[in-house]
């Protein structure tokens, strides 16, 4: 399946293979470069060069330390004349693309981030203790600031969901979602003993509640309900 967007671009771009182990094939133009998350590279023609680059400064590369993020990124330039380059997640699931308007931002998962222009700037963000440790996700957040194209990934198809006003989303689903977003982490009916231990008995969980007008995407598939499920199968050890 190949799939494409609406959305404005500055890149000729497709999404194959959408959405169980979307690929994305990037036909860049002459000298034109495109910032890929380290190792996602999965082939390229001989017209596109490579150069590696660290993260922001320091303080952004401590951050992503803590986080378990790549301290590098990849920088592809297509040297003269156009140029093909095959990018690929590490996990099997969808890619999503998103133009980020300048004075905007996009909030991700860590570990959602793809692709982008070399005018988006990419930043760690803490979520702070309470929603980093309630939610059971990474305390960290990637922001992603500037303008142009940015591409995102799940595992799991993803999905987007319109917001006005409120909703709720369990908190393993989210990939991504805008800045005109606010949100609190809270358990599913109510943040009490009797609220918490409905929550586990019943197999729900930890909620993100949203306010506000804005777009959020979650994927189809949660990747820890799928390692839970395996947990019995796995080898046991001697003895």
């Amino acid at each position: 399946m190949v799939s494409t967007t609406n959305a404005p671009s500055d890149y000729e771009f497709t999404i194959e293979h959408s959405p169980a182990y979307a690929s994305l094939l990037v036909q860049l133009k002459a000298n034109q470069k495109i910032v890929v998350e380290a190792g996602a590279m999965a082939a390229m023609d001989k017209h596109v060069q490579l150069q590696s680059k660290l993260r922001g400064g320091l303080g952004q590369s401590l951050m992503r330390m803590i986080a378990g993020e790549s301290l590098f990124l990849s920088e592809f330039t297509a040297q003269q004349q156009a140029g093909q380059l095959y990018i690929s997640p590490g996990v099997p699931g969808d890619i999503q693309h998103y133009y980020l308007e300048a004075g905007r931002a996009l909030f991700l998962q860590s570990a959602a981030f793809v692709a982008c222009a070399p005018t988006v700037e990419l930043q760690t963000k803490f979520q702070g203790l309470a929603k980093g440790f309630f939610s059971g996700e990474s305390f960290f957040l990637i922001k992603a600031v500037g303008h142009g194209d940015i591409w995102f990934s799940s595992y799991g198809a993803i999905v987007e969901i319109p917001i006005e006003g409120g909703y709720i989303i369990d908190t393993g689903y989210i990939v991504g979602f805008e800045d005109t977003l606010d949100y609190n982490v809270e358990v599913l009916g109510g943040l009490s003993l009797r609220g918490l231990g409905v929550a586990i008995l019943g197999g729900e969980g930890l909620v993100c509640r949203f306010r506000g007008q804005g777009r959020a995407w979650i994927q189809s598939r949660e990747l820890t309900n799928l390692l839970n499920f395996l947990q019995p199968y796995r080898p046991k050890g001697r003895n």
